[in-house]
């Protein structure tokens, strides 16, 4: 386990948060809480038939599940509540009680409901689920947070070129959500990323590169503009951040290079959160450092959502697992922080 996951657990441990899991079936997310149930990491919320997960917690040979509350969306006393509560929020797209009697029955909407009424403060799942499946439920009943549109996924990279990032780490996005941001999301993505690398990562003066195949104009493209234009975004967002653009990848890393091609610049050649200009770019990027590098990723963690609410891969492992509730958790810290 890392250094980062490790910090992380600790806070999580020390600041202790009501944590959703709704696949409560999936094998490798009870392993996990079984873990996270022992080291007293966090307050689990597991969702499901009772008798199936204990059952199957028993056939695994888990000790610790009896600590979580198991909460079975189908029987819960609060189901009433929480679809009065939904077909409310949903009223003006045209949601109906009974429609919404039949959303809380599936564990990603209840579980959301538990955060937006304050009875939970985070949800994790996707080993089981696609993301849209995840995401929906949380953007039509949590949203986005003030002054956010546009969800992204941020991504830690962790690689033993310890010369680059902060000895190593870099934060990514986006590499999981809006497949073609605009220059207005693109800043938004800048903001959002940043935030994660000081909340998540650790990083605490965040140096944003705004990537592209041009560095200072050296290359001239529609696409350029983009980031140009979202560079000027993100600077009126927050007049605060350290962020420069357009940079080459090798211009945002290499001090030798950022040198050469963009002298001056306030980022160049010491960058620790890296701006892909579209999900393709960032996606293909950090899985060829992982497979080809032997990096470490972390990630995606979700961002913008008023609320935390990540999405796991399905090939997921168990570490992967214990790693992201400590991720939610620290942004459920976060997020209280701000209130």
């Amino acid at each position: 386990m890392n250094n980062v996951i490790k910090k992380l657990l600790a806070n999580a441990k020390a600041n202790r948060q009501r944590i959703v899991l709704p696949e409560g079936t999936e094998e490798r997310t009870l392993k996990a809480a079984d873990r996270i149930l022992a080291d007293e990491v966090a307050d689990l919320f597991i969702l499901g038939i009772p008798e199936e997960i204990n059952a199957l917690a028993e056939k695994l040979g888990l000790k610790n599940i009896g600590k979580a509350t198991i909460i079975n969306p189908l029987t819960s006393p609060k189901k009433e509540q929480y679809a009065q509560y939904l077909c409310e929020l949903r009223k003006k797209k045209g949601m109906t009680i009974d429609e919404a009697r039949e959303k809380v029955n599936d564990p990603l909407y209840f579980g959301c409901m538990m955060i937006k009424s304050d009875d939970a403060d985070g949800q994790l799942a996707g080993a089981r689920n696609t993301t849209g499946n995840v995401l929906r439920p949380a953007l039509q009943i949590i949203k986005t947070e003030p002054g956010i549109t546009c969800v992204s996924g941020g991504l830690l990279l962790m690689s033993n070129a310890h010369e680059y990032g902060q000895d190593g780490l870099l934060v990514i996005g986006d590499v999981a959500v809006t497949p073609v941001p605009d220059a207005g999301q693109l800043a938004q993505i800048a903001i959002c990323t940043a935030r994660t690398a000081k909340v998540i990562a650790g990083i605490e003066h965040p140096n944003v590169a705004m990537l592209s195949f041009s560095t200072k104009g050296s290359a001239k493209h529609e696409v350029v503009d983009v980031v140009l234009d979202a560079l000027k975004q993100a600077k009126v967002l927050d007049p605060t951040l350290n962020i420069d653009g357009e940079l080459q990848a090798d211009a945002a890393l290499v001090p030798s290079v950022g040198a050469s091609k963009a002298p001056g610049s306030p980022v160049a050649g010491r960058a620790n959160v890296l701006i892909a200009p579209n999900l393709e770019v960032g996606n293909i990027s950090y899985k060829l450092v992982q497979r080809l590098g032997g990096a470490e990723a972390v990630g995606p963690i979700l961002q913008g959502i008023a609320r935390p609410v990540n999405d796991l891969s399905r090939g997921c492992s168990v570490d992967d697992i214990v790693g992201m509730i400590a991720i939610t958790a620290n942004q459920a810290i976060a997020a209280k922080a701000k209130k």
